[in-house]
């Protein structure tokens, strides 16, 4: 039994969901996204919530009314609040800083690492330790902040690199010098 399937998604006031066949799509305030489900989950607009149910109890129908659930409960927040992931830049010369559209990473290497910003995406420098990541699309922010911790995962030594907000680093003790 779905727990997370089986609850109804809320909709706040200004958002529209529009059903056609398998495709939901989402209208608000900061947008529209539009998401493709499996044709196993039925979605139904009712009153002020969208409700989903499944075909059948089968493990893969059931797997797939959570995964929908979600996908719909995201689209709704992404078009309402928006979405945002923030890193922490760490270590010595490394820094982050804004130039346009594009995102300038000094990481260690011979050369800066610029990132073009993607369509429906944007991200922003508020310090030279610290990125945000913002947009609609729940999934395709965390994949750029993702591609963009990518350049340097934080190693376990030291605590250089790129985290998450609020991600811990395991720590590890370095070699010892001497012999007993």
């Amino acid at each position: 039994m779905s727990r997370i399937g089986n609850k109804p998604v809320e909709l706040p006031a200004g958002v529209e969901v529009k059903v056609d066949g398998n495709v939901v799509t989402v209208k608000g305030p900061k947008g529209e996204l539009s998401q493709e489900i499996s044709d196993r989950i039925s979605v139904s607009v009712e009153e002020k919530e969208v409700v989903l149910k499944r075909a059948s109890d089968d493990r893969t129908d059931r797997s797939q009314h959570g995964l929908a659930r979600s996908l719909v409960a995201n689209m709704i927040e992404g078009v309402t609040k928006g979405c945002e992931k923030k890193l922490i830049v760490e270590g010595v010369g490394y820094r982050v800083e804004k130039k346009g559209n594009k995102l300038v990473m000094n990481l260690g290497y011979s050369h800066p690492v610029e990132m073009e910003d993607p369509e429906g995406i944007t991200t922003e420098a508020p310090d030279a330790n610290t990125v945000v990541v913002k947009g609609n699309d729940k999934a395709q922010v965390g994949n750029y902040a993702a591609k963009i911790r990518e350049w340097r995962k934080p190693e376990p030594y030291k605590g250089k690199g790129i985290r998450y907000d609020g991600e811990h680093i395991r720590r590890k003790e370095g070699k010892t010098g001497a012999k007993a």
